[in-house]
């Protein structure tokens, strides 16, 4: 098939203020002592070394050509264009009067719970995870109750008894991860059904971070957890963005979907009371485009992606100890190394002196995360396989 995307095009990210590119030297520095990591490569944090779709640059561009910057809203072309997609690709029809906006799922996540919560009070998450689930809540006085998932085949399954008796504790918010980080994995609809119905049961607020819903592989789907039996019912408030899809993560755009008028409410006078905006107006001309004009784009760079997963399942799984499955979404791969018997600061130095490769260790993700590695694959297959081969190299 003959695309219109080149993803094999290399580009300079280095000296352009990229946290992936160059201040992860000053992380390495702190954290591992390394010196000069001029010749690492970075395959740590989640974005994109692929130039954003055109159609974005383009609006973004337009709308740079009126000279005058003053105050903007969101409007209904944009917010018309989020309920188009959502509409079109995962079959979830939104009401443009639930949405609200934010600069970050990340700001977003604090934001509610800001609101809905006091210090003191509990919150269940369910780990391995993304780390703001944790240290969010921590750095608001919360306590973070922590229920591990269950690994089954190389894959993470719910233990919906354990989640059961944490909620049991009094839990007040509980934070999902959908699909799942590191993990890859897209929940199904039963198992969204099982965790809404826990929610209704003890009462506890939903929040349903998405940002990865639409990077997931053939023979996947996401499934919004909104849309599932009894959502209605329930508290709920899920995380959307278009950043992880198009790479555009220094845009600073999210959306809450709040179709609950009551918590909507309350997420208003938060609002106010912090005097935070809306969408800057090109961060709303880049969403619009997005959601209007990138589906071409996201299925292109969904095959690419997935072609380089496959590349770097075989190889790794080649060398002694090294386990990996092929994630059934994001751009994630996540690799079990316990076999190897190394210790996890062990494997860490070994990647980055002998490899010279930085990708993130497992416990970033909780102590749960311990024997593993997350390794970022959306970037070209050449640098894909100069990864893979720095990889061997450390373990050589």
């Amino acid at each position: 098939m003959i695309t219109l995307f080149n993803f094999d095009e290399l580009y300079d990210r280095k000296n352009t203020n990229s946290l992936k590119w160059d201040q992860f030297k000053d992380r390495l520095k702190l954290t591992y002592n390394v010196e000069d990591a001029s010749d690492i490569l970075p395959m740590w944090v989640a974005d994109m070394d692929f130039a954003i779709p055109q159609v974005i640059s383009d609006a973004i561009k337009a709308r740079l050509d009126h000279p005058i910057f003053g105050y903007s809203y969101v409007s209904d072309a944009c917010k018309e264009a989020i309920q188009g997609w959502f509409e079109r690709r995962h079959n979830w029809h939104i009401d443009t009067n639930s949405l609200m906006f934010h600069q970050g799922v990340v700001p977003a996540l604090a934001t509610i719970l800001e609101t809905f919560t006091e210090a003191g009070d509990k919150i269940c998450i369910s780990t391995p995870v993304y780390p703001a689930f944790f240290n969010i809540p921590k750095a608001q006085q919360l306590e973070v109750i922590e229920c591990e998932l269950n690994v089954t085949d190389n894959t993470f399954t719910y233990d919906f008894n354990r989640l059961e008796e944490q909620f049991k504790l009094g839990v007040k918010v509980y934070i999902l991860c959908s699909p799942h980080n590191p993990g890859g994995v897209v929940w199904s609809k039963e198992e969204l059904e099982k965790l809404v119905q826990l929610c209704i049961k003890y009462d506890v607020l939903l929040i349903s971070d998405e940002i990865h819903a639409d990077i997931v592989f053939e023979g996947y789907r996401h499934v919004p957890t909104l849309t599932v039996k009894d959502a209605d019912k329930a508290k709920i408030i899920t995380c959307i963005a278009p950043t992880k899809t198009f790479n555009i993560a220094g845009i600073h755009a999210a959306i809450m979907v709040v179709p609950n008028k009551e918590l909507r409410l309350k997420l208003m006078k938060d609002k106010e009371a912090h005097g935070r905006d809306d969408l800057n107006l090109l961060a709303a001309a880049a969403v619009q485009a997005a959601y209007e004009k990138g589906d071409e784009w996201v299925d292109a760079m969904i095959s690419y992606v997935s072609n380089n997963m496959d590349h770097v399942v075989e190889e790794l799984n080649k060398i002694d100890g090294i386990k990996v499955t092929k994630p059934q979404s994001t751009y994630l791969i996540w690799i079990d190394y316990r076999d190897t018997g190394l210790t996890e600061s062990e494997m860490m130095h070994r990647l980055l002196e002998k490899g010279k490769l930085a990708i993130e260790p497992g416990t970033k993700y909780s102590e749960a995360g311990r024997g593993y590695l997350r390794m970022n694959v959306a970037c070209s297959m050449e640098t894909v396989k100069d990864g893979v081969e720095r990889f061997k190299k450390a373990l050589l």
